[in-house]
């Protein structure tokens, strides 16, 4: 971890940024708008964990998102690629060696509800971790222990609603279900989710936010929404839908996260 921090921090030249932002599929476009971005891809960091998964760019970029410090993790390993569900923590040990206090943590999910369809933005207020992996499975202080009772901070969630209502963005609010992929859920699964009071489903985050909290970040989470679950619609679901809807939702969802951090950053 040492030697990726020391790395990043040659680069930042003096930046500190207190916010960290984990970007899903589809959801690059938000490295878009930071000024003085600096790019460093994962292969060129000790011991970052480089994805295969297509929509991912797998790069650390820093810069100014409204004149805040922030940095980004474009892309993410996950469980499905190699069945290690601890593979993303060393890159957000390094954010927290970095100074980030705050991890904004982004995906794309698919819908259980009619109302909410493809397009819209969905802010995680909690999760159900059904892929029955965890994280922190083998660490060995009692700092796996963690408390998941508040794991999404309160004053982020705020933050983000007043965000979105203050750009007019329709801001949905639920209960994310992590299922370890990567085969999509069948129309059963989907049936139970429901029932279990899942919101939306999808094949990430819920592992980064165990290991946040075990660092002692504060975490916001945001979907967005590039389908319905499987037997909602009777059409067949593919990774292709994903990539293709994320964008709709994730403009909105990037123009919500800016509003947010730049409010953040008065603070």
């Amino acid at each position: 971890m040492n030697a990726a921090v020391d790395l990043l921090v040659g680069k930042l030249g003096g930046l500190v940024p207190r916010h960290g932002i984990i970007l899903g599929s589809g959801l690059g476009s938000l490295v878009g708008e930071l000024k003085n971005a600096v790019r460093t891809p994962y292969g060129d960091l000790p011991g970052f964990p480089v994805s295969a998964v297509s929509g991912h760019a797998g790069e650390v970029v820093s810069g100014l998102l409204d004149g805040v410090p922030v940095i980004m993790l474009s892309g993410r390993v996950h469980f499905y690629e190699r069945g290690d569900a601890n593979a993303m923590r060393l890159p957000i040990e390094v954010l927290k060696g970095l100074g980030v206090q705050s991890l904004f943590l982004t995906n794309s999910a698919g819908s259980l509800r009619e109302e909410m369809p493809p397009g819209s933005v969905m802010q995680v207020t909690d999760h159900i971790n059904y892929s029955g992996m965890n994280p922190l499975i083998g660490e060995e202080s009692d700092g796996r222990f963690v408390g998941m009772t508040n794991a999404y901070d309160a004053e982020l969630a705020a933050s983000m609603r007043k965000a979105a209502e203050k750009l007019g963005i329709k801001l949905f609010h639920g209960v994310y279900m992590w299922f370890s992929g990567p085969s999509f859920e069948t129309p059963a699964e989907i049936r139970m989710a429901r029932i279990l009071g899942a919101d939306a489903v999808g094949m990430s985050t819920v592992p980064e936010v165990i290991i946040a909290r075990m660092l002692g970040l504060r975490v916001a989470a945001a979907s967005v929404i590039t389908n319905y679950g499987a037997g909602m619609t009777g059409s067949e679901l593919s990774h292709e839908e994903t990539k293709d809807m994320a964008p709709v939702g994730g403009a909105s969802l990037a123009a919500i996260l800016k509003e947010m951090i730049a409010g953040e950053g008065k603070h």
